[in-house]
């Protein structure tokens, strides 16, 4: 690092890595303090600041006066001998509007990461791009399953062996037995329609049969079946595109940090998965709607700090997650002071819990009825109006947007609050098959899975920022996803993927124990 330009380049690609942004004056302290190591060539100090500000800074903003602090602090203990720095934490929240966003080019057949910044309201193509990206994110992926690709040398393999995949537009030129590959949309009023890149066509679902999961208008599915004299496809059989094994996908795109959580090194991947098997003691206790509002509810959560304050070793993160009160907070809500007033209730209860205040983290994160902005999807974090006396009493505090990520050492987990069960059902477009499971839980899990999306419903039923899709992408499919919902808590375990709902706390006093060093879900109530 021979020069002032070397260092900035190195600070900053270290931070980003964090998901960290950095403020120009906090660049400029960071630099001052990197100037104090001429020979540290690898960026060892600047390991070591980063080490520390994850354990005392919760925004992903840093400025000046986030860092000089920890500045003084570690200057002032440079004369102890000092130790090589790890560059990674066991517990990194990564935010959904901080997540990378990566776009597939089909003629490369690579994704190419999105460096630009991305503007809440986008333009009207930027709605098409949601559903081609949708599209060519699976496209890409059923390309490499046995069952669908194309034989590279035995053109006459029987179909029975191969089934290879047309395009919607080679529908008018081709007779007989195809499989197509496309987005269900409505077109017309109540006439379906499957679009791929290339056309739409009309398809009648009355005579499919259909494998496990919610076929909703905006999945995307393969359908075997015939084109009729009248214009229109007859399914015969359709599913959702094959899963994909997760290490098949990261080897497949092994330079690309889809998670957002920083890109690892070989060596330091198995370094991290050896302290991942040895973190038995860590506990991550989940709870989903918190009615702030009710004291019967805070009664019970005091019960759960209570049988958690004395327990030998206290858990390393609480998730609380939304609704924060009995009733939504929209326009004709006008009790926010009195939320605000809750909200710090809440921090002084947990500061009456001196171990689980020192030792545990607690990330918030916010329901569909919550304060903000709108209920579009991705969620922002809670106002700080509402959150600052609860930040100010517990420093150890995170408010993160809905999704959000967490990586534990390697682990990828994602939460997401969103009564999605109830939602899926009532769009179905054909009753779900009972051939496999009856259990909608189940066919929940597998629907998103297998459209490697958190929340495939139509716009017009759920919103989403159309630039900010990615953030809901499930690609590969992480290690664990919880479900906060208010239906009844269940666990599901499909396809590599610990998949689980903690039920709702305030109606039916249900929660989870999580220990993601053995990915165990102990299903848990008062």
């Amino acid at each position: 690092m021979s020069s002032t330009s070397q260092k900035r380049k190195l600070i900053q690609k270290k931070f980003k890595n964090r998901s960290y942004k950095l403020k120009v004056d906090a660049l400029d302290e960071i630099l001052v303090f990197a100037d104090q190591f001429p020979d540290d060539a690898d960026g060892e100090a600047i390991d070591l600041l980063l080490d520390n500000l994850q354990e005392s800074h919760e925004s992903s903003t840093v400025d000046a006066e986030s860092v000089r602090g920890l500045i003084n602090r570690l200057l002032g203990a440079h004369n102890a001998p000092e130790e090589p720095t790890t560059s990674a934490s066991s517990l990194a929240v990564i935010d959904a509007f901080l997540v990378p966003k990566f776009g597939y080019d089909a003629v490369k057949k690579k994704f190419n990461e999105h460096t630009k910044s991305l503007p809440i309201h986008g333009e009207a193509y930027a709605k098409t791009a949601l559903y081609r990206e949708r599209f060519m994110l699976l496209s890409q992926r059923v390309s490499r399953a046995e069952h669908f690709s194309r034989p590279a040398f035995d053109a006459e393999m029987s179909q029975f062996e191969n089934n290879e995949i047309s395009s919607i537009q080679s529908l008018i030129s081709q007779r007989g037995r195809k499989w197509v590959m496309g987005v269900i949309s409505q077109l017309e009023d109540g006439h379906f329609y499957l679009e791929d890149l290339s056309a739409s066509v009309e398809i009648d679902l009355s005579k499919a049969k259909i494998t496990t999961g919610f076929f909703t208008e905006n999945t995307i599915i393969l359908a075997e079946g015939e084109m009729q004299v009248n214009g229109i496809f007859q399914v015969i059989t359709c599913g959702f595109p094959p899963l994909e094994d997760r290490d098949k996908t990261l080897k497949t795109h092994s330079e690309c940090d889809f998670f957002g959580s920083g890109s690892q090194t070989k060596e330091e991947t198995i370094r991290l998965a050896d302290l991942e098997r040895q973190a038995v003691n860590d506990t991550y206790v989940i709870l989903s709607d918190i009615w702030l509002d009710d004291e019967e509810v805070i009664g019970k959560l005091e019960t759960v700090l209570d049988g958690f304050e004395s327990v030998e070793t206290v858990p390393s993160l609480f998730v609380f997650m939304g609704n924060f009160c009995s009733r939504p907070c929209n326009l004709t809500f006008d009790s926010y002071s009195t939320l605000r007033e809750q909200f710090g209730k809440l921090g002084r209860m947990i500061e009456n819990h001196p171990r689980l205040k020192e030792n545990s983290r607690f990330l918030f994160i916010p329901g569909p009825d919550d304060a903000g902005p709108s209920t579009v999807l991705p969620r922002c974090a809670l106002p700080n109006y509402l959150t600052e006396e609860l930040r100010n009493i517990i420093p150890n505090a995170i408010f993160s947007s809905n999704p959000c990520r967490v990586k534990f050492y390697n682990q990828e987990i994602v939460f997401f609050r969103q009564d999605l069960l109830y939602r899926m059902r009532r769009s179905c477009l054909v009753t779900p098959s009972s051939e496999e499971t009856e259990d909608p839980f189940k066919h929940l899990v597998y629907t998103i899975t297998h459209q490697s999306h958190l929340c495939p419903l139509p716009l017009m039923v759920q919103p989403i920022i159309w630039n900010y899709d990615h953030s809901l992408r499930l690609y590969p499919t992480p290690h664990t996803i919880v479900l906060g919902d208010k239906s009844e808590q269940e666990v599901c375990k499909f396809g590599g993927t610990t998949c689980f709902n903690p039920g709702s706390f305030s109606t039916d006093s249900t929660f989870v124990a999580y220990r993601p060093s053995t990915q165990e879900v102990e299903l848990s109530a008062l």
